[in-house]
């Protein structure tokens, strides 16, 4: 018979076994990076606590929180790990870099138990979203360092599933392979589909439909949460598109996805992490309740080289439901809302560019969905400039009116002003994985 969930014990746990099980793996973790970790140790000492004053889940707000910033001026200290670093060099397996997106990387040290975990718990995640070892799955994600390619890779092969390691680059040659091999899933950013299509149309002279593409396992970027998008996915490729694959690289490459049940991302870090949520303004903890919206903040409750505590991701979610799932999983659900660095504030109105994405993605194809805001100034705005790629059937006559239209669904559905630039298709640079840089910072 086969197994319900990866591990059902964790996924299934009461939340009265689960408040049980995270006031344990604390007491264990806290003292640990206290007495092994000399950023923490010089962090404690700031706060005046040492690492026996955090004995319960709520004394951890009595922590300063931990940021990316503070990781790269560790590890300029001290590299390449940094002084944040808890276990010895000597037992470390395997070591990751973040994307640097701001031209500075951070480096991702795991040991041998700590790959067993993160293993574990993407496999949780995988397999909620439909994978199983009947399957044949291409890995389209960077293999170049990213914790999205190796490590995905080993998460997509804990299941069982056959895993084919392409990565990125060669698309004409991609098709090919899932053609030839008889590959029957596909790992990669959802933006990724959309820039195959014509690959397939054209290397092989078939519809994507006929590829033999049955289920998508897609993370690394927003878009499947919009049933707009993810109908026109599965009505193109004729699969199933699953959001299964989000994380926090430099936390947890993997931790959470929809369920066959519930298209809501579930939680499923039970034993690994501490999710917390604050108000990214005032810092104040926020309830993990439905309808609670607010930043993650995320402890490590059984981690060995770079144990984090009380570190701001950024990612802003809503909660969508705190009791079971009828799959079964109890973990809460919630949906990405933005992220707080990329949140833009238009006359007192916050604004996420997800937002904007979704109001475009329901007008393909009189637009082709991708867009760039563009700041020319710093914060306060009265209103944003918006960059939005046009369909291939849009006449220049037809273009005045599209203009109107956007600017229009974006003023009455988000209730801010944008002037909207209309640009042919392909015209805002993609990376080699179709994705395209959604706010653009000119000043």
């Amino acid at each position: 018979m086969e197994r319900k969930m990866w591990n059902e014990p964790l996924e299934a746990i009461s939340p009265q076994d689960q408040a049980r099980l995270e006031a344990e793996l604390l007491l264990r973790q806290v003292p640990y990076v206290f007495a092994n970790s000399e950023m923490y140790r010089r962090k404690f000492g700031e706060a005046g606590l040492t690492g026996g004053d955090i004995r319960r889940v709520e004394d951890l707000s009595r922590l300063p929180f931990t940021t990316k910033t503070e990781l790269r001026e560790s590890q300029e200290r001290k590299p390449p790990f940094g002084d944040f670093l808890a276990a010895s060099p000597d037992s470390i397996g395997r070591v990751h870099r973040t994307s640097g997106a701001t031209g500075r990387f951070v480096y991702t040290a795991l040991t041998p138990k700590d790959i067993r975990l993160t293993n574990d718990v993407g496999a949780r995640a995988f397999w909620a979203g439909g994978l199983r070892p009947h399957h044949r799955v291409v890995h389209c994600l960077n293999y170049c360092l990213w914790m999205g390619g190796y490590t995905d890779h080993s998460n997509l092969e804990t299941t069982g599933a056959t895993v084919f390691p392409f990565g990125v680059g060669n698309s004409h040659q991609l098709v090919r392979v899932i053609k030839e091999a008889g590959i029957n899933a596909i790992s990669s950013t959802p933006s990724y589909p959309k820039y195959l299509e014509e690959v397939v149309r054209e290397e092989l002279g078939i519809e994507p439909a006929d590829l033999g593409l049955r289920l998508g396992l897609f993370g690394g970027e927003p878009g499947l949460e919009n049933p707009v998008y993810r109908k026109r996915i599965e009505d193109v490729w004729g699969m199933k598109a699953q959001n299964a694959n989000y994380g926090v690289s430099d936390v947890l490459c993997n931790f959470a996805s929809v369920c066959e049940d519930n298209y809501q991302l579930h939680f499923l870090a039970q034993g690994a992490l501490l999710l917390q949520l604050i108000d990214p303004v005032s810092e104040e903890d926020l309830a993990i309740e439905e309808g609670v919206r607010g930043e993650m903040v995320l402890s490590h409750l059984d981690k060995e080289a770079q144990p984090f505590l009380r570190y701001r991701t950024s990612d802003i979610l809503e909660i969508l439901g705190t009791g079971p799932c009828r799959c079964g999983r109890t973990g809460f659900r919630f949906k990405i809302i933005g992220r707080s660095d990329d949140m833009l504030h238009v006359k007192g109105i916050n604004v996420f560019p997800s937002g904007v994405a979704q109001i475009l993605e329901n007008m393909v194809p009189q637009v082709t969905g991708e867009f760039q805001i563009v700041l020319t100034h710093p914060s306060p705005y009265t209103h944003l400039d918006i960059t939005v790629e046009h369909g291939d059937m849009i006449k220049p006559e037809d273009m005045d009116g599209l203009k109107r239209r956007v600017e229009a669904r974006i003023r009455e559905t988000l209730t801010f002003s944008a002037v909207v630039t209309l640009v042919p298709p392909q015209s805002i640079e993609r990376t080699e994985m179709g994705k395209a840089k959604r706010v653009l910072r000119q000043y």
